[in-house]
C-alpha cells in the first residue's frame, strides 16, 4: 500500500490532478486512488485546489524544510524579499533529471495568484525557470529535452549571455514568468529563482521590469552560500 501511495504522490507532483486523470495516471483501480488520495489529504499530504483535483499538500513543503539545507536557508529570506518587490509568488527549482522540482517558494498573500506547491515537478521543456536550467547545463544532458522543448539551443544561448530568462504563455496559458541562475563555485547552476504570475499583470515583457531583481536575488542567495 506504501508504494500505490507514493504513485499517487509521484503522479500529483507532475501536476494538478482530478480523480479520472489520477486514475489515468497510476493506473490504479478508482476506488484504490480515491481511498488513497483522501488518506493522503487527511494528512495533509494532498490537498485541493480551487478546481477541486488533487495538490500537494502543505505538509510536503514542512517535511522538506525540516531537513537541513543550505541552499533553502539561504534563499527563504531571498524569496519573501523578491516576492515583495515584484508583488508575485516566487520560486525556487532544482534540477531532477528531465525535470525540474519546486524546493522553495514564497506565494503572494492576496489577490489572483499562481501557485506552485513545494515538491511540484515540472518539466524541462517549457517554462523561464526550465529555459535557466537548460541554459545553464552541459547541452550532452539536454539530448532528450531540446527536441521537445518550446525553446530552442539558440535562444537558450541567448539567455545565458544575458542572464535571465522570461516566458509568457509557454507552460500555461494565461501565466508569465521570469528566471535567474542561482550560481555556485565555477558558475555551476544550484538552482533557479523565478517569479509568476498572471500577464495580464506582468505584461508580455516581464523580462524588463523584474530581471534586475531577480538577479539582485540570485547573487544574494549566492554570496549567503559563499559566506
Amino acid at each position: 500500500m506504501v508504494d500505490k501511495a507514493v504513485t499517487v504522490l509521484s503522479a500529483v507532483a507532475r501536476a494538478p490532478l482530478s480523480l479520472a486523470d489520477l486514475v489515468a495516471a497510476t493506473d490504479l483501480p478508482r476506488a484504490t486512488a480515491h481511498r488513497l488520495a483522501v488518506a493522503l489529504e487527511a494528512h495533509r499530504l494532498l490537498a485541493r485546489d480551487g478546481e477541486g483535483r488533487f495538490v500537494l499538500g502543505p505538509r510536503i513543503g514542512e517535511l522538506a524544510t525540516a531537513v537541513p539545507d543550505p541552499l533553502l536557508t539561504a534563499a527563504a529570506p531571498v524569496l519573501a524579499w523578491v516576492r515583495d518587490e515584484c508583488g508575485e509568488s516566487a520560486q525556487l527549482y532544482r534540477r531532477d533529471g528531465n525535470e525540474r522540482v519546486c524546493i522553495a517558494a514564497a506565494e503572494r498573500a492576496t489577490g489572483l495568484r499562481t501557485t506552485v506547491p513545494v515538491g511540484m515537478r515540472l518539466p524541462l521543456t517549457a517554462g523561464s525557470g526550465a529555459q535557466v536550467v537548460c541554459a545553464w547545463s552541459e547541452p550532452a544532458t539536454l539530448s532528450d529535452v531540446l527536441p521537445r522543448a518550446e525553446f530552442t539551443a539558440r535562444q537558450l544561448a541567448e539567455v545565458r549571455r544575458r542572464g535571465w530568462a522570461q516566458s509568457v504563455a509557454q507552460r500555461e496559458p494565461g501565466v508569465a514568468s521570469v528566471s535567474a541562475p542561482v550560481l555556485g563555485r565555477a558558475a555551476t547552476l544550484l538552482a533557479a529563482i523565478s517569479i509568476s504570475g498572471p500577464i495580464e499583470r506582468l505584461g508580455r515583457t516581464p523580462g524588463a521590469r523584474v530581471a534586475p531583481v531577480l538577479l539582485n536575488g540570485a547573487r544574494r542567495i549566492s554570496a549567503a552560500l559563499a559566506s
